[in-house]
């Protein structure tokens, strides 16, 4: 393979934006744990994480198309920008979403007949999500409302539709485990808004950070973790080892202390990473205690 073919290969990685792809792994294998660990269709687990997989990186594909033809990505400080730094044509960007959001939806079709058609519900409702967070004519993420669709598509629904394909029942304690995974991937917008904020704000796209403000937008990352932590607590009441994860909460005190501070800008580029590390890290260890019976 030549070093140009490398490069191709290179940029639409980045451009699926991997630091962000724990966001949806981590609901479907809480999920998973939450609803019946004694006999799990792996199968099933698998085309699950494919689905959420490519509901993300469909997402980050529109993402990086609606902001680059809106000219947004122009200012951005963030990681690699397929259609803004000129690294590949608008319809290429535009056409590789739709593949993925193609392939989530066959999965998804395969598990709504194992188990219920009512889940093509949410399904279509996640594409649509999805395309419109940046894309249409009046895009819900320039409106400030990015986080209450990240928790509720990456949160309540991807915990609670991974548990419901391998039990097809609903428990408190599915529910219950999807807050906080919902708020791990919340604070984790959350982290790549507060790094955008000042460009954000040049481009007329008034994210929930921009809205708030630098200081008031970090305390907001820092609340989330607060509350994931109080609802691990809670959990750890039905059932003892959840209290697992609340050791992985650890890992979220360096990015804290940066959404904090008063940096800005390419100063905070390590916050998504260590926050994406933390999410693996305290949705590896709740799934384990939710295993343990």
């Amino acid at each position: 393979m030549t070093e140009p073919e490398i490069g191709r290969i290179a940029r639409w990685v980045h451009g699926a934006r991997p630091r962000t792809l724990p966001a949806a792994v981590v609901p479907v294998v809480v999920g998973t744990m939450a609803i019946r660990p004694d006999v799990i269709y792996w199968g099933r687990m698998a085309v699950a994480a494919i689905v959420a997989l490519g509901l993300q990186i469909g997402t980050n594909y529109a993402n990086d198309y609606s902001d680059g033809v809106r000219g947004t990505d122009e200012r951005r400080v963030g990681p690699v920008r397929l259609v803004g730094q000129g690294l590949a044509q608008p319809a290429t960007v535009r056409l590789a979403a739709f593949i993925s959001f193609g392939i989530a939806g066959l999965g998804g079709l395969w598990l709504c007949s194992l188990t219920s058609w009512w889940l093509l519900i949410p399904g279509v409702l996640a594409v649509i999500a999805g395309w419109l967070y940046t894309g249409g004519p009046k895009p819900y993420g320039y409106l400030g409302l990015g986080e209450v669709f990240v928790f509720i598509f990456f949160g309540l629904f991807a915990t609670v539709g991974s548990g419901y394909v391998q039990g097809q029942h609903l428990p408190a304690l599915l529910w219950l485990a999807a807050i906080p995974v919902g708020l791990l991937a919340t604070a984790l917008l959350e982290a790549n808004n507060l790094r955008d904020i000042s460009g954000d704000e040049k481009s007329n796209k008034l994210t929930l950070a921009v809205r708030l403000g630098r200081h008031r937008a970090g305390w907001l990352y820092v609340g989330s973790m607060i509350v994931a932590v109080i609802v691990i607590v809670a959990m750890g009441i039905i059932h003892p080892w959840c209290a697992l994860a609340l050791i992985g909460f650890v890992a979220t005190i360096a990015p804290a202390r940066l959404a904090l501070s008063s940096r800005q800008g390419r100063e905070l580029l390590p916050m998504l990473k260590a926050t994406g590390q933390a999410q693996l890290l305290i949705g590896a260890l709740l799934a384990a205690g939710l295993a343990i019976r």
